[in-house]
């Protein structure tokens, strides 16, 4: 009987588990707002310098943007793209993420990138220019998982991936007018993140209008 009563007991326990109300799933906020407002406002910073406005020409002051904006919080973002399964924007804001961390890292005296090169001048150029030409790679990449997703994602690598080109060809060529090309193409591309990651923001649900993207229909098959 005493079995009995227990084998009764854990099926009644069962059923209780089965017909109990299950925890809503949790709804997640959507990261890529985040890493595209960091990416847009550190490459706007050091692409007006590129371009000399107001006669700057020394990077150094986006140094502490680029380690905690444009790398920390870009870094971050790609995290929690991870936690909402999208591997896009996980790889893309993972990626840039530790760009930023690394780029910036080159200017810092600390580091002793730029002080390893004192007696070796033109090996600067020439390193700077391979690590450049590195992540023009890397967009050419993903700006081919871009052409199924949106025309708005589609110019932002397009345009990043010139930029990081110029910028290639500048350090290569010794060529300021390449560089300064670069800080232009660099301002588009920040402007271009600007509203792509508005329109993330601007849902409709809880805004007045949203903006367009112009969606690439996805396969059906």
């Amino acid at each position: 009987m005493s079995s009995e009563k227990a084998e009764a007991g854990e099926y009644g326990m069962q059923i209780a588990a089965v017909n109990s109300p299950r925890p809503a799933p949790r709804k997640l906020a959507n990261p890529g707002p985040i890493g595209l407002f960091s990416f847009a406002s550190t490459t706007l910073i050091l692409s007006l310098y590129n371009a000399h406005t107001r006669g700057i020409t020394t990077p150094n002051v986006v140094v502490g943007m680029a380690m905690f904006v444009g790398g920390l919080a870009q870094l971050l973002a790609g995290m929690w793209e991870v936690a909402v399964g999208n591997t896009f924007g996980a790889t893309a804001f993972t990626l840039y993420g530790g760009f930023w961390l690394s780029y910036a890292t080159i200017f810092i005296p600390g580091s002793g990138i730029i002080a390893a090169y004192s007696e070796h001048e033109p090996e600067l150029s020439s390193a700077v220019g391979i690590y450049l030409i590195t992540w023009f790679i890397v967009t050419f990449l993903l700006f081919i998982g871009t052409l199924r997703r949106s025309i708005g994602f589609i110019l932002l690598f397009g345009m990043l991936d010139i930029t990081f080109l110029l910028l290639s060809i500048a350090e290569f060529a010794a060529n300021p007018d390449a560089a300064k090309a670069a800080g232009y193409t660099g301002v588009i591309t920040a402007l271009i993140a600007y509203y792509i990651g508005l329109s993330g923001v601007l849902t409709r649900e809880d805004s007045w209008f949203t903006l367009p993207l112009g969606e690439i229909p996805k396969r059906l098959d």
